[in-house]
């Protein structure tokens, strides 16, 4: 049976990392065990837990994607929260220092670079380094699984929030992993201890018996998980990833486009582990609110054998083929700044003209050669599927 880090972090062995010092736990609304208590109400009751610290979506998960958040009181249990996606930075302040010697941090990610909940454990890395502080990780499995590996490696002069470390979109690690491979390759010595997974063997979350803790409001499902590693990139489109409707980074689509014909020329690719049906919708938030736009409905049918990054590339490429106009790449927010298509994809070639063969060839070399080297900070065996 899979177990969560936070199962575990009362045991003997692991209870000794919380004691002799103030403990501000950086949190979501993931943040629960097994049993489907909130960690921080475990935390309160073994340990002086002194602050809470909140990623982007908050502690509680009732931030919008990309709303900065201010520094306020937990009403529940009197603990002062600290925002780390805030205007002030996203990274430990002073007087965050202050109120805490552990940091623990307890989040479900999802496995894929441009999550920001990785970045934020980055930025723990390197401040709890800096000032001395540890840093307890309760590990969880990767939702996508712990082997397979896809899409490019990220480029150092693209490195933003959605980006801050060179590997593919889909890294087959756990946050445990990357933190100790994040503190070995850049040297960090940072003091950090993980508090491990119990019983996985790199399975995707379907094998896990468990239920789907949405990590944001953006992926209510792990279907929309698992096609989120591709669909992603169509933020940096004038085409809806469906945002403000009920199946975000599953429906595509925008005005005046015929999901028919799209649908058709999907099934034309035969790409695995997927299907398409056409959609008709109107967001409620985000690109096109309140427009009536067409598209497609996309659908897991064999999450084995899908390849959600390849998946996304083909389906941008068919897109920009049907509908040029309709699916341009969004200029930068701020002049003199990067297209966020670039940030997303970590790389400078989705331009007007882009090759998708020469992109994938590429992803494919990038991804074997990251899949051998991160095999070198693997705390769990994986298991041959």
């Amino acid at each position: 049976m899979i177990s969560y880090g936070v199962d575990r972090v009362g045991e003997e062995g692991f209870r000794r990392l919380l004691s002799g010092g103030r403990v501000a736990l950086l949190t979501s609304i993931t943040g629960r065990s097994s049993g489907n208590m909130p960690t921080i109400s475990i935390l309160n009751s073994m340990c002086r837990l002194t602050a809470l610290l909140g990623p982007e979506h908050g502690v509680r998960g009732d931030r919008d994607a990309g709303t900065l958040a201010g520094d306020y009181t937990d009403p529940e249990t009197g603990l002062p929260v600290y925002s780390l996606y805030s205007a002030a930075g996203k990274g430990l302040r002073p007087e965050m220092l202050d109120v805490f010697d552990i940091l623990v941090y307890d989040i479900q990610d999802v496995g894929l670079r441009f999550y920001t909940f990785i970045s934020t454990l980055y930025n723990m890395l390197h401040d709890c380094a800096a000032a001395g502080k540890r840093l307890v990780v309760l590990d969880r499995p990767n939702p996508l699984g712990g082997s397979a590996v896809e899409g490019g490696m990220l480029q150092e002069e693209y490195r933003s929030f959605v980006g801050c470390q060179p590997m593919p979109v889909r890294y087959g690690l756990t946050a445990g992993e990357f933190a100790a491979m994040v503190n070995c390759r850049e040297g960090l010595r940072c003091d950090l201890h993980i508090v491990p997974c119990g019983g996985w063997q790199g399975e995707a979350f379907p094998a896990w018996g468990k239920i789907w803790q949405m990590p944001s409001l953006g992926l209510p499902t792990f279907e929309g998980a698992a096609l989120y590693a591709g669909t992603c990139i169509f933020e940096g489109t004038a085409l809806s990833e469906g945002r403000g409707t009920a199946a975000p980074f599953r429906m595509i689509g925008g005005p005046g486009i015929d999901g028919e014909k799209l649908v058709r020329e999907f099934a034309g690719r035969r790409l695995p582990g997927a299907a398409a049906t056409p959609v008709y919708f109107s967001p409620t938030a985000s690109k096109h609110r309140g427009t009536a736009c067409g598209g497609v409905m996309l659908h897991v049918t064999d999450f084995a054998a899908l390849r959600p990054v390849e998946l996304g590339i083909e389906l941008l490429d068919l897109f920009q083929t049907c509908y040029p106009e309709q699916s341009a790449f969004l200029p930068p927010v701020e002049p003199e700044t990067r297209p966020f298509i670039a940030l997303l994809t970590g790389c400078g070639d989705f331009v007007p003209g882009w090759d998708k063969r020469e992109i994938l060839e590429r992803y494919a070399r990038e991804s074997r050669a990251f899949a051998s080297l991160k095999e070198a900070y693997h705390l769990y065996e994986r298991r041959r599927i």
